[in-house]
């Protein structure tokens, strides 16, 4: 909607104007040298929350009672620093931005861009032309980026591609490095090189000059104090919401490895030799945090693991054992008492296998440092022994044809000590869908064949499963038929299946 103020004969040049501009999505006000505003496009009324010309105040001053201008930092805009009253004084403006909104009420709220230029006529000014951009939106996006940024726990900085200038740092990266945001914020890549010590660094800043992803690299991060800190650091080409190419770089903190790494090398010769050769696993914990300091031969033989893989990280990472519960269970036990001795423990190998071992643990000191070392003792061999020794007796006693009276009554009395033995134990409450699951357990059936026989998916049976080891405090099926074949005058087990 255009609307103009009392009635005065146009120039046929401020016809034109009008015609020009009434359509714009720009907002446009005429304002006369003496300070009334004369004219306004829809557009800017719009911005304004205004229908009609006579809403704008009328004069420059009387925009200023009726609209309260603020700074983004919000502090609010002098009355002789106003965008319209610095037109009146013919000074012209660029890229003014302030927040709008009507005097007395919290919103709407506007962000607008502003700029101001005179038009003279004869060397004299004729007509003062304020040109506003709703920027609300984009600061708005602006705004809820930042927010995300700094909030995102992972440490970061942004460079803006077209001067290579740091123009965002947020809270993880100032925590990890140390330095302040305006001691970052600003400066060139030049001046704040975190690619001068990287791994790669020919090829990341080939990548950057590209905008083009930098994969990870290692690389020494500069420090306030002179120092440096080994990280982890990639590149991702993105555009801020004002739409300027820029490149997030992100970082991970590697300095806890390479202390690790600088104190397994400092140790005694001795000790790191009996480790890396000892024919036991053995793997070598932080006790702040159980973060893998080293591991030894036989133990990357036993889980497949690389030596790589699994250094620097913590064994909730790479699921080392066979649950959370397992590794929690063990963290718990550290804790309280510094070592633990003979906890039996299924380590899952890079492949995802299980081996069931017998673990112990001790608290020893390494330069100062408190470390956890820790070994396993393979016994899966032992275990299926145990299940084939079982089987063999079992077989026995059901088909003694070619036995002895007298053997058969040796090994029913044994058999009969082992249950009397288990009857003294708590009794435990399993329910006809638990027993069922046990009866066919107990017969070497896998999940997929004892869903099939229940008539059950592959994942309620191995719930089912679950709960049942919990319940007779197993932590494998050899474990499980042990247990039951110990109770087995508790159980009645279903053998149709």
């Amino acid at each position: 909607m255009t609307t103009t103020a009392a009635p005065r004969d146009e120039q046929p040049d401020r016809e034109q104007l009008h015609r020009i501009v009434e359509d714009l999505s720009d907002g446009v006000i005429l304002i006369e040298p003496d300070g009334r505003i004369v004219w306004a496009n829809a557009a800017a009324l719009s911005m304004h929350g205004c229908t009609a010309l006579s809403e704008l105040g009328g004069t420059a001053d009387g925009y200023r009672h009726r609209f309260d201008l603020r700074l983004r930092s919000g502090q609010p805009v002098p009355p002789a620093a106003y965008p319209i009253a610095r037109l009146c004084r013919g000074e012209a403006f660029h890229d003014v931005v302030v927040n709008v909104r009507k005097t007395h009420q919290a919103e709407p709220d506007w962000v607008h861009r502003e700029r101001g230029f005179v038009l003279d006529r004869a060397g004299q000014p004729d007509c003062l032309v304020l040109i506003i951009c709703d920027a609300t939106e984009a600061f708005e996006a602006e705004e809820r980026f930042e927010s995300m940024f700094n909030a995102n726990p992972a440490p970061a900085v942004i460079v803006r591609l077209a001067d290579l200038r740091y123009v965002r740092v947020n809270e993880g990266f100032l925590d990890l490095s140390g330095w302040e945001r305006d001691q970052i914020v600003g400066r060139s890549l030049y001046d704040f090189d975190i690619l001068d010590q990287a791994a790669e660094k020919d090829k990341a800043k080939a990548r950057l000059a590209e905008a083009d992803v930098i994969p990870q690299m290692e690389a020494d991060l500069p420090l306030p104090n002179g120092d440096t800190k080994l990280v982890l650091l990639a590149g991702h080409p993105a555009e801020m919401p004002n739409n300027e190419p820029c490149m997030i770089f992100t970082f991970a903190d590697l300095e806890p490895r390479r202390r690790a790494e600088m104190a397994l090398r400092q140790s005694e010769e001795r000790f790191a030799t009996a480790f890396r050769f000892a024919p036991v696993p053995m793997l070598l914990t932080s006790l702040d945090g159980h973060r893998i300091l080293n591991v030894n031969h036989a133990f990357l033989a036993l889980t497949d693991w690389g030596h790589d893989s699994v250094v620097g990280r913590k064994p909730a990472e790479i699921e080392l054992f066979e649950s959370s519960a397992t590794r929690r269970e063990i963290e718990r036990k550290v804790s309280e008492s510094g070592s633990f001795r003979g906890y039996e423990l299924q380590v899952k190998t890079r492949t995802g296998s299980l081996v069931t071992c017998i673990a112990s643990a001790e608290t020893v000191s390494i330069n100062g440092q408190f470390c956890i070392l820790a070994a396993f003792q393979d016994i899966s061999d032992r275990k299926r022994t145990e299940l084939d020794l079982i089987a063999a007796i079992e077989g026995a006693m059901q088909d003694s044809s070619w036995l002895s009276q007298k053997i058969m009554d040796r090994m029913a009395a044994l058999r009969g000590k082992a249950a009397k033995g288990a009857s003294g134990s708590p009794t435990v409450d399993l329910t006809a869908r638990e027993r069922e699951v046990l009866a066919l357990i107990t017969k070497g059936k896998t999940d997929d064949a004892i869903a099939s026989a229940l008539s059950l998916k592959r994942n309620t049976v191995r719930n089912h499963v679950a709960r049942l080891y919990a319940k007779i405090g197993a932590h494998s099926r050899a474990e499980a038929i042990i247990w039951a074949r110990d109770r087995g005058h508790q159980l009645e087990f279903d053998t149709t299946n």
